[in-house]
């Protein structure tokens, strides 16, 4: 992998990935860009203890801009975009409309291809493991920075999910703060501990192999599962069986196999639904430790991937008990969903 550093017009951080080490990356950005002018703030919520981000400059963001318009293609043909090179393989830069940003954290945007007809699910294995190692590289430049606690890789894929852009990519979010959802994890990890001398992360993917009913993949590094209480419809969690905090830890093994693992994964969630109904809504989610607390080696770095679709042209909604309660009710049983992502293997 050949990593190339540069920055855009406007003062923003531009990173390319490239598989081959002999590929220039020196096209600059032409645009005439004003510096990026951000309102981003962390607000504090006593009741519940979480924070909030305000960032009122995010409605003034890109919204569905037709193909030929998109700002995640490269630029070509005289119009210019994020991307000033005419191709890419993996391009990663500073989000020019942040939910955080300065001392309130970072986001960045991870375009996967510069194809923006294909999914991830498209991608070669080649191409995917490109992806994996830009996260894993920007994973360990933003554990550098002081006011990034906790690292989140993810991509939203579907106009259900909220999209607003068809480009075929991610974000990675460095929170200035251990995320509600992490620290919920923490909380268990150090229970089960205490109470059982034993690693969580560890026991859950030793009771899902012993249990056998909700597996959906074996690798020799990894174990795809649809966990026992599942919140969403269909919704799969991705192990390491060799468990470490985050992902610069993984070995050459695990990363050899996660694409095969993951792009088989992306490609099933695409058929659960049947032959003729659109591509899968979804949101990929890697849970990494944070950085800088106690314990952070016992924590399992895992991927979890989920639809919102229910089933044929209906969606979850998270309506009262969900929103007004944080108390999930899943229609479809985790067995059920396990065995409906066995099938679509042959299909």
């Amino acid at each position: 992998m050949k990593k190339t550093v540069t920055t855009l017009a406007d003062g923003r951080e531009l990173i390319y990935y490239d598989s081959a080490d002999d590929v220039v990356r020196d096209a600059a950005d032409q645009r005439p860009l004003d510096a990026v002018s951000t309102s981003s703030e962390i607000r504090h919520d006593p009741l519940l203890g979480d924070s909030v981000a305000i960032a009122s400059h995010r409605q003034g963001r890109t919204y569905h801009p037709p193909a030929d318009e998109c700002p995640l293609c490269p630029s070509r043909e005289g119009r210019h975009s994020e991307i000033p090179d005419a191709d890419y393989d993996v391009a990663v830069f500073e989000n020019r409309f942040p939910s955080l940003a300065g001392d309130s954290g970072r986001c960045e945007v991870v375009c996967f291809t510069s194809d923006h007809e294909v999914s991830f699910a498209g991608l070669t294995e080649d191409q995917a493991a490109l992806v994996l190692e830009a996260w894993t590289d920007r994973t360990a430049d933003l554990a550098e920075l002081p006011q990034v606690a906790q690292v989140f890789c993810f991509e939203n894929r579907g106009a259900e999910i909220g999209v607003t852009l068809g480009h075929p990519h991610g974000q990675i979010y460095g929170y200035p703060f251990v995320t509600p959802r992490t620290e919920q994890m923490l909380r268990s990890m150090e229970t089960h501990r205490a109470e059982t001398g034993r690693n969580l992360f560890d026991d859950v993917v030793a009771r899902e192999l012993a249990d056998g009913d909700r597996i959906v993949l074996e690798g020799e590094h990894w174990v795809a599962f649809v966990p026992y209480a599942a919140h969403w419809p269909y919704e799969v969690h991705l192990h390491p069986r060799r468990r470490v905090p985050d992902l610069r830890e993984l070995d050459a093994g695990a990363r050899t196999e996660f694409p095969q693992i993951y792009l088989e994964l992306l490609r099933r969630f695409d058929r659960i639904f049947g032959p003729g109904e659109p591509p899968t809504p979804y949101i990929s989610a890697w849970h990494q430790a944070p950085f800088r607390v106690p314990g952070r080696e016992e924590f399992g770095l895992h991927l979890e991937l989920f639809t919102i679709r229910r089933t044929s042209g209906k969606l979850k909604f998270l309506a009262g008990s969900e929103s007004g309660m944080n108390v999930f009710i899943n229609d479809v049983p985790p067995e059920a969903a396990a065995q409906r992502l066995r099938e679509v293997a042959s299909e």
